[in-house]
Order: structure tokens, then sequence, then C-alpha cells
């Protein structure tokens, strides 16, 4: 059976181990020119083609995988005279973003008046596991739909979870990470504390590991505070709070109080106003800690 052709747009930290382990594993590629060309050459090196914009990706794509950062993203890709709906065709457009739920039903809504279907597959994990072709995709849409593109979402997974209808995999994201950016504040927050107290973070680390409070995003996590390692756990401060932008508009959206999600939301807030947006996740015990000597730049 002939392999569906795929677009790739957005090949950054996550995207670029995706679609090498899309190309590599035998899909026609297509990925879209990236400000960042390290990553572009390297796809093209091992059998990708490059189309300069969207709509260009469109025409040569049977299924299309966004990875970009959120909702404004995904739509400036897909509107336009560049974008892809410009394209004319039908298409099924994954996207791998962590995207506002509302914007993504909606979007889908409109889409499909175009024969475009839109199906929600954001992710779980770090780019060493896009790389290991062992994310976890959060995925929502039709069955059928998902039937379709399993073997694309397999190329790069080592977790396929079908959350329901389109959008509910964008708010199952939302979840996931608004309990991952909490994390982060606790730890961050913890560790602050014992150093004052005198516990270092060595003693802390020992105490968590191994034990009841210990997880997998602790152990990337603590690799910043105990070698600092900064690749350890990939993930912009600036990104986790947009998540948790995007969470606080879901509870409004749903009627629903979230205190915890609203202090977690606020400890990221605050590290992006004093200008360390750009910082890894667990960079935040630095800041939290020098927030506290009342000398953070």
């Amino acid at each position: 059976m002939e392999k569906e052709r795929i677009g790739f747009i957005g090949v950054g930290l996550m995207g670029h181990g995706m679609a090498k382990n899309i190309v590599t594993k035998g899909w026609p590629l297509t990925v879209m020119g990236h400000r960042n060309r390290a990553p572009v050459e390297d796809l093209v090196a091992v059998g990708a083609s490059e189309a300069k914009t969207a709509r260009e990706l469109a025409l040569v794509s049977d299924v299309v995988i966004l990875c970009v950062t959120g909702s404004p993203q995904v739509q400036a890709v897909i509107d336009g005279p560049d974008g892809l709906a410009a394209a004319g065709r039908e298409l099924v457009v994954v996207d791998c973003s962590t995207s506002d739920p509302s914007v993504t039903t909606r979007l889908a809504t409109s889409l499909a008046e175009k024969a475009i279907t839109l199906v929600d597959a954001p992710l779980g994990r770090t780019p060493a596991d896009a790389a290991a072709g062992t994310l976890d995709v959060m995925v929502g849409g039709a069955d059928a739909v998902i039937a379709r593109i399993r073997p694309v979402l397999d190329a790069f997974a080592g977790r396929v979870i079908h959350t329901g209808p389109t959008g509910s995999g964008h708010t199952m994201k939302l979840l996931n990470n608004f309990l991952s950016m909490g994390y982060a504040a606790l730890y961050s927050e913890a560790l602050m504390l014992g150093a004052k107290a005198g516990v270092t973070p060595q003693v802390f680390d020992g105490v968590i590991r191994g034990g009841r409070m210990d997880c997998g995003f602790y152990q990337t996590f603590s690799r910043w505070f105990l070698e600092r390692d900064p690749n350890a756990h990939k993930f912009a401060i600036r990104n986790g709070f947009k998540d948790m932008s995007y969470l606080a508009s879901l509870a409004n959206s749903l009627g629903a109080a979230n205190p915890v999600g609203a202090a977690v939301r606020n400890t990221f807030a605050l590290a992006v106003g004093t200008g360390h947006g750009d910082d890894y996740v667990p960079m935040l015990t630095d800041i939290v800690q020098d927030l506290n000597r009342g000398d953070a730049s």
C-alpha cells in the first residue's frame, strides 16, 4: 500500500525529531522552511523536500502535521493567500501544538466547509523522546480519521491515546501541562524554602528520588538543579506561561474556579515578567530563589 504524502510545519525542538522519524520510516515528507536552517537541511539530507509556503506544502501533501507554538501560529499557517487552506484541496491537518481548545473546535468547523479535517494531537514528553519516537500523543477526532493517521503518529509516538472528539486532545494537553507546570512551581518553591532553612538540593533529592513524590518529570527537571544540565528538559518558561493562560481561558469558559492554576500561572508570569521567558522550565528553581533574595535581574 502506497504511503500518504506528509507535510510538516514547525521543525523546531520537538518537530525535528518527529519529522525525522516520519521520513526515515518511509513516508514522503515535505517540510516548510524555518528560520533555523539546520533542522530543515538535516531533514532534506535524509530525503525530505522543502516548500517555501504553507500553500505550496499543501499542494503536495495528503496529511499536514503542525508543531508550532499555539493557536495564533496555527491560524497563521492555515489562513491567508499563502496558507494551507489557499491550496483549495482536501487535507487532514494534525495540530500537534498546545492550542486553545475553544479555538480548535471553532477552526475545525470552519475548515470542514473547505474539505479540510482538523485533528488535534498534542504531545507529551521531551525533544529526546521526539527523536527516539517515544512521545505520548493525545488525539482528538473521529474514529475513521484517527485510524487513517494512526500509522503516521506511531512513527514518532510510543503511546497514542484517543481522547474523544476534536478539541479533547488539546483539553487533555492543558490538564497534563497544568500538572507538569504545577510540579515545576512546587519543586521550585520547596527548594527555595529548603535552601533558606539550610536543606541542600542534594538532601532534597535524596528524599524525593525513589519516593512517592518522584516522577518522570522530576527526573529530568532535577538534572538542572543537581547537575546544571541545561538540555535535560528543554521547554521554555514562556511556553509554560502560555499554556497556563490557555488553562485560565478554559476554566473561564467552563465557569470554574481554578485557584491552584491561577497560582501556577502567576509563578510563570512573574518569571516571564522579570526577563526569563526564554529560560527552560527547570531554571525556575533559580528564578524563585533569586526573587526571594531580592536580587533577581
